[in-house]
């Protein structure tokens, strides 16, 4: 017989060889800068998830792009590294090639109300093709319309030709493009984009003026096109293997905090694009709106693009899954 103190001896080495159980974390990565709208709600989401998911969890937000470029932070999250990232299309599209439709097509989009109108109706099937590749949608966002900022003034396709313009690195098919219609590329990860400008090494940035203002961008590139090209669409996505290991109360509680922060930055970048536009011009950006005629060459351009973005870019079923969407769309609103 075990005398007592040998008895608590045991239950001590017992209880040390158990394998540790690890304090439940998130790790969230994004381009956004600290303290911006985006950084705010993904404080917000993980506030409440940290709340519900109980005591020892941990929830820390890597703002600024220090986690990498958007496809570095897709490869950061498949080995576990990261449990999640708000993401633009550019690094959303390296786990599913589909969601490139919301934001790959120039001029395609005419108002926030089409682009709301298309996600929705494609959300449930891009949200399980996400989720058969391992990963959770939590929020969907925008981040404004892409406007085309250069050091020069432009305002025709044309012109934009001696240029050399920002392309996200890793978007080869982009940049093949751009290149056969005579277009010089330079890939760079976003975080290179200022001092690039800056030295010459590019000369053209298309950016929403959020980003635009809040990089300093317009100071070296002081002339904006006012033109709606493409919408940047987002999402908030956390790795299914981090999921299934919270808890139920915990998975409720981020899949509301998601859907409220996805709202939040839909509203209100909306809005931050005219008032940063406003807050650039006060400060010296020069606007240049162009005439109908122009405007004509510029959709003459998206047309002769269309062609090459379907079946490479975006997967032939989903381009034309959206261009029959908006076609219903547009009749229901005559």
């Amino acid at each position: 017989m075990l005398k007592p103190g040998s008895l608590a001896a045991l239950s001590l080495g017992l209880l040390l060889s158990l394998p540790s159980v690890a304090a439940p974390q998130l790790r969230i990565g994004t381009l956004a800068p600290k303290n911006s709208l985006y950084h705010r709600q993904l404080m917000e989401v993980g506030e409440a998830w940290r709340a519900s998911q109980g005591v020892g969890a941990k929830y820390l937000i890597y703002p600024d792009g220090s986690q990498g470029g958007e496809t570095d932070m897709a490869r950061r999250m498949r080995i576990g590294q990261l449990q999640g990232a708000l993401l633009s299309v550019v690094g959303l599209r390296e786990i599913e090639p589909t969601i490139s439709a919301l934001q790959a097509l120039p001029l395609l989009f005419r108002s926030w109300d089409e682009v709301d109108y298309v996600r929705e109706k494609m959300r449930p099937t891009m949200e399980k093709k996400f989720l058969d590749k391992g990963f959770v949608v939590l929020a969907w966002g925008d981040a404004g319309w892409v406007r085309f900022f250069s050091k020069d003034a432009a305002v025709r396709p044309d012109d934009y030709k001696k240029m050399k313009f920002f392309a996200w690195a890793g978007e080869n098919e982009q940049q093949e493009i751009m290149k056969s219609l005579g277009y010089t590329p330079v890939p760079l990860e976003t975080s290179d984009i200022l001092p690039s400008i800056q030295t010459g090494m590019i000369n053209a940035v298309p950016a929403t003026p959020y980003f635009a203002l809040a990089s300093q961008i317009y100071n070296t590139a002081p002339h904006m096109l006012d033109i709606n090209w493409a919408p940047i669409v987002g999402a908030l996505v956390v790795t299914k293997k981090s999921w299934d290991e919270m808890t139920p109360t915990a998975q409720s509680a981020l899949r509301e905090a998601g859907a409220k922060a996805g709202l939040q930055m839909r509203t209100r970048a909306r809005q931050e694009v005219d008032e940063a536009v406003t807050a650039m011009k006060k400060r010296g950006l020069q606007v240049h709106t162009p005439t109908p005629e122009q405007m004509q060459e510029w959709q003459a351009l998206a047309d002769k693009l269309y062609p090459r973005i379907r079946g490479h870019m975006v997967p032939a079923e989903t381009f034309d899954e959206v261009f029959a969407l908006l076609k219903a769309y547009r009749a229901g609103m005559r």
